[in-house]
């Protein structure tokens, strides 16, 4: 027990020196030496790092003072374990919100520094999470998840280490687990900002953007500071986004940057916002100011597909060659954008390269949505459409609704012929979000009207033939038991799946994460019900598919941990797509 109390222990005397503390003085903690007076208690900005840990919320100026501070005395005490944490952290903290990797680079030094004078097994849980948060910052969130395990391994009511955890969890697609950390995270710390943000992007991650909405609301009324208010106005603006509500992501974009001019995640969210609206010029502007804040490889990518929506084939050229420069640049810093780089490759580049790189990220352990998505799409652009559909099925299932993944998924079944399914998922992305791509809407929009409505005569049987009104229905004790599991999971699925569609389904209800995991209702996402009754009718014809749809189970189980304690590993046949040798891509992979 006192293992597990000493960071709270540490807590309480920080605190209680905190008290008397003058508040101009950003200094840490450090020890006292009998020949001098003791340091000034650490101020405000020092006091927020200890206390949030690496995921603290600073401006610009609390940040660069922080630092300023914290070298100076380190200068003549390069001893203090404390005091190099928190300048980690704080570099940490500067590199992303101002989109300066080199910062990232100062950030390991410093953390490091922090190990030698005092090693994470004994005890130096602070530099331990810092490099656990730099990890997530450079999307590898698999040592992420080793760095923060080892500190909640070592000290479970050390609630800093769960944020972390929850990021790492995310990142690699690991949902369930993230819930079960947002839970021990709640019970530890409640209704703080930073746990409300982490439950936001849970529920997000689970289907549920009402609540995912409440709990971001929430955080922006207790947001104390400017730079934390507005991070918490953005999480709103993205949710509204993915509603497909651009007017209202861009009043909360702006409210954000009326707080912190330069919040590069805002500036782009708000370009995306303004080019749906049909304010192209504004939309430009805004990306062009953010590639100019944080030169980010997404960014790029987004001005370039808006510019060559509009017909203007050069401009979208510079940004996509920007966007090859501008990812070998993060990788000079250990940051990896293999995902922007690999989706650019799928649909601007070379397909191969874009399976490639996202292979070797699926080996990785990253099998989030996100990447499940541009694999399976990548597969497709490489002429493997049927290998590609089981990890958009992987993508797909309850959980995150993207409207690009439902797009994805419904241009691949049409190319196989599955008419139904892919009328269903395309315009259930274009009800999803009418806006989610300038380049891609106006594709969905025609590959529907192609499809039209389902043909005449309602369902099919397995026999081929029509059911007609007089026929007599399947008796119900036909039904599997996952009907009734899948009714006990909160709301009914698309009608039209088969059986081995739902074999197929996510690992969430499965692999131990039912316990805690938010559970899809259905009633967040738009359905037609009506419509789709009707559009069944082409399914049946895939009727042989379902074998297929149960070997494709190992994509969605391989990535998942069976608890919290989990270990990485590969399921036997959840292997990566075999890759064809090349050259070299020109983007350097």
């Amino acid at each position: 027990m006192k293992k597990r109390c000493a960071p709270l222990a540490r807590n309480a005397v920080i605190a209680s020196l905190v008290a008397g503390a003058v508040a101009a003085g950003i200094v840490v903690v450090g020890t006292v030496r009998d020949d001098r007076p003791p340091p000034p208690a650490p101020g405000p900005a020092a006091r927020t790092v200890l206390a949030e840990g690496p995921g603290a919320a600073l401006s610009a100026g609390e940040l660069s003072a922080l630092i300023a501070a914290q070298e100076h005395r380190l200068a003549g005490n390069a001893g203090d374990h404390l005091s190099w944490a928190v300048l980690g952290s704080a570099y940490l903290a500067q590199g992303a919100l101002l989109g300066d990797r080199t910062d990232f680079r100062r950030a390991e030094k410093a953390l490091r520094r922090s190990l030698e004078a005092l090693p994470g097994e004994k005890g130096n849980a602070d530099a331990q999470l810092g490099m656990a948060a730099l990890a997530n910052a450079r999307r590898d969130f698999a040592a992420a998840k080793r760095w923060a395990e080892s500190v909640r391994a070592r000290s479970p009511e050390q609630w800093t280490a769960y944020p972390v955890l929850i990021d790492a969890y995310s990142g690699l697609g690991s949902y369930g687990v993230a819930a079960k950390a947002l839970h021990t995270l709640e019970e530890l710390r409640p209704r703080t900002v930073q746990t409300l943000l982490r439950g936001s992007q849970v529920q997000r991650d689970n289907g549920r953007y009402e609540d995912a909405e409440a709990l971001a609301d929430e955080a922006v009324s207790r947001s104390g500071g400017r730079a934390e208010r507005a991070s918490a106005l953005y999480r709103l603006g993205e949710l509204a986004w993915e509603r497909g509500e651009p007017k209202q992501a861009a009043a909360y974009f702006d409210t954000a940057l009326q707080l912190e001019p330069g919040h590069h995640p805002s500036l782009a969210g708000r370009g995306r916002a303004s080019a749906a609206l049909g304010r192209t010029d504004d939309a430009l502007r805004d990306y062009k100011a953010a590639i100019e804040r944080a030169p980010m490889p997404e960014y790029a990518l987004r001005a370039g597909e808006l510019y060559e929506s509009l017909g203007m084939s050069g401009e979208a050229r510079a940004h996509y060659e920007k966007v090859r420069r501008l990812a070998a640049k993060a990788r000079k810093y250990g940051v990896s954008e293999e995902l922007t780089l690999a989706r650019y490759e799928a649909d601007h580049g070379l397909a191969n390269a874009a399976v490639q790189r996202l292979a070797q990220e699926w080996k990785r352990g990253h099998r989030s949505a996100h990447v499940s998505d541009a694999l399976g799409w990548a597969l497709h652009r490489a002429g493997r459409t049927k290998e590609g559909l089981k990890y958009l099925k992987r993508a797909t299932t309850p959980g995150l609704r993207s409207a690009l993944s439902l797009y994805h998924r419904g241009e691949m079944e049409r190319s196989l012929g599955q008419d139904g399914p892919a009328r269903r998922h395309l315009r259930e992305a274009l009800r999803l979000n009418p806006y989610f791509s300038p380049l891609l809407v106006p594709q969905a929009k025609r590959a529907v009207s192609v499809l039209g409505n389902p043909p005449p005569g309602g369902p099919v049987d397995v026999e081929g033939e029509p059911w007609t009104t007089d026929a007599e229905l399947p008796p119900e004790d036909d039904e599997t038991a996952e009907d009734d599991e899948r009714a006990g999971d909160g709301g009914t699925r698309e009608d039209g799946e088969r059986a081995g569609d739902r074999e197929e389904r996510s690992p969430r209800g499965r692999d131990g994460d039912t316990s805690s995991g938010p559970r899809d209702s259905g009633a967040h996402r738009p359905r037609e019900r009506d419509s789709r009754d009707t559009e069944e009718a082409g399914e049946s014809r895939e009727a042989g598919e379902a074998g297929e749809a149960r070997e494709t189970g190992e994509a969605g189980e391989a990535g998942e941990a069976r608890d919290t304690g989990e270990t990485e590993g590969t399921a036997g046949d959840d292997r990566p797509p075999a890759t064809t040798p090349r050259g070299p891509s020109p983007a350097g992979g």
